[in-house]
């Protein structure tokens, strides 16, 4: 990758050494995961309509196989479109914990991919992504498959026995070519605890009178199975916030104790705020929304000209403690609130009773200054919490390249402190080069897993001066030594800032794809 050179003298001096930090881990060289396009031009088979990015890889999701730990699942959309989605989800298998990536025949989750109406995958394009391992060694993925010149969508699966080399036929969870009904931001969550259980879980969008678009409900969507992916049981809402609401970013969780916790962004009036629900029974029947607090995003702009530049911000995203006998769970979301609503930043809450009470968010990320932003969480083995974020710390408001860079933080104390933080690109990379999707767009999401004590994040970077290729997906291993967590950790827990809410149409949120 080649990246713009740039000169502020004594200053740049001074920023690099502030970037680089106190390096104490062993952090990895970047491994990319993704190669060229597979897709032929004009394979949705459809008018175009929008801009698609061939090369270009955004919005990863990465599992870790619980029974041959070092063989990792990571999935991504394929050539990006402007206009949603991309032509195709494709997938990589690692099998010595992302040094290096085989890129496998992915499921045909839309046309470009070899979907058919006789295999379930006749889509133009295919997006939102997902991987979870069951704990015997199965894998399951996910994918939004969607027509943009045409009614359709629909939520596919698909399984694989041998480690994501081999995806077996799909199945298709819910099917929609009815106007105004939309279904968005899909996971799935194999159960750990039962390898017959996985659960899928997503917003349905449902509009009834086209001509009037601001009578519409969000509720959240779920299917699981119980027979170890042979069949679904029908779609059915767990969660319905009423007319002229709804969720966003639904994540289901599972407890040592085998309970669910699902997550997501409530959206009440405009007003997002992280809650959860909770299942005792696998699903059967779930509790009333517990709130978790309130989601304070500022949005990302690009400090140059304040352009919007598209994050995870409407996203949070939640890990579970797999220790027996533990019941810590942990939220991260994009917040405002540290800074008096200039910047965003990382926020995590924590919950030491299986997701029934959560503390007061803390920040993570370790610029105040600087806009943060999708952030990944994870807990290793040990009950280490790993959290991975991106940021502009290398940026000038002035300069052409908008230097972004990833990195991860670690707490050893569940959550309460972090350590100085790594930085994951040696190098920073200019998100302006990134395709667009209304703003710079890398995914409402990245993923984070781990190899034994070390963590595996799984993260998009765009390409410097490469527009025929606009970005890739990469891994990037994080392991001892570590600096121990304490008194280096940034001093997030202050009261919460009070601040005016930002008055949003909640309609416009389904545009996410």
């Amino acid at each position: 990758m080649r990246r713009r050179s740039w000169t502020l003298g004594s200053c740049f001096v001074l920023l690099c050494l502030a970037i680089a930090g106190p390096a104490s881990a062993a952090v990895g060289p970047l491994r990319l995961a993704s190669g060229p396009s597979p897709y032929a031009p004009g394979c949705t088979g459809a008018p175009d309509a929008g801009i698609v990015y061939p090369g270009s890889e955004v919005e990863p999701s990465i599992a870790a196989n619980p029974v041959r730990p070092r063989n990792l699942i990571a999935t991504w959309q394929q050539d990006r479109w402007d206009s949603g989605g991309a032509n195709g989800v494709r997938t990589g298998v690692s099998v010595d914990g992302g040094a290096s990536w085989r890129l496998p025949q992915s499921p045909p989750f839309s046309r470009c991919a070899g979907g058919t109406e006789a295999n379930g995958g006749n889509f133009e394009r295919a997006t939102d992504p997902w991987v979870s391992f069951a704990p015997n060694g199965d894998a399951y993925q996910i994918s939004l498959s969607i027509n943009l010149t045409s009614l359709g969508n629909a939520i596919l699966v698909s399984k694989s026995r041998d480690g994501g080399l081999n995806w077996g036929p799909i199945k298709t969870l819910i099917r929609d070519f009815q106007p105004g009904q939309d279904n968005d931001k899909e996971t799935l969550t194999a159960d750990p605890t039962n390898a017959r259980y996985a659960y899928a879980v997503w917003q349905r969008f449902n509009t009834p009178d086209p001509a009037e678009p601001n009578d519409y409900t969000g509720p959240t969507f779920f299917a699981r199975t119980t027979d170890g992916g042979e069949t679904w049981e029908p779609a059915r809402i767990i969660y319905d916030p009423g007319f002229r609401n709804q969720t966003l970013g639904n994540l289901i969780v599972v407890l040592p104790n085998g309970e669910l916790v699902c997550l997501f962004n409530r959206i009440i009036g405009g007003t997002s705020t992280v809650a959860v629900i909770r299942s005792r029974d696998k699903g059967d029947t779930w509790s009333e929304p517990i709130v978790v607090d309130k989601l304070g995003t500022a949005l990302v702009l690009d400090p140059r000209d304040k352009s919007y530049v598209r994050t995870g911000d409407l996203i949070p995203q939640v890990a579970v403690d797999p220790r027996p006998g533990r019941a810590n769970l942990y939220a991260v979301w994009q917040d405002a609130r540290f800074n008096g609503n200039k910047a965003d930043q990382i926020a995590l809450s924590r919950s030491t009773d299986g997701g029934l009470t959560w503390s007061t968010p803390t920040r993570v990320s370790e610029v105040l200054s600087t806009q943060a932003f999708t952030p990944a969480v994870h807990v290793n083995r040990r009950g280490v919490v790993g959290v991975s974020y991106y940021d502009f710390t290398a940026d000038s408001a002035t300069s052409i390249p908008l230097s972004t860079d990833r990195w991860l933080a670690r707490s050893t104390d569940g959550g309460r402190s972090f350590g100085p933080r790594e930085r994951l690109t040696r190098t920073s990379f200019d998100m302006r080069e990134a395709p667009i999707a209304r703003g710079p767009f890398l995914g409402d999401y990245s993923g984070l897993t781990s190899v034994g004590r070390g963590f595996v994040d799984f993260f998009a970077r765009a390409n410097d001066g490469q527009p025929g290729n606009r970005s890739d997906v990469f891994s990037v291993r994080v392991g001892p030594p570590f600096a121990a967590t304490g008194s280096d950790a940034p001093a997030s827990g202050r009261a919460r800032t009070a601040r005016a809410s930002r008055a949003r149409r909640a309609r416009g949120y389904i545009a996410r794809r």
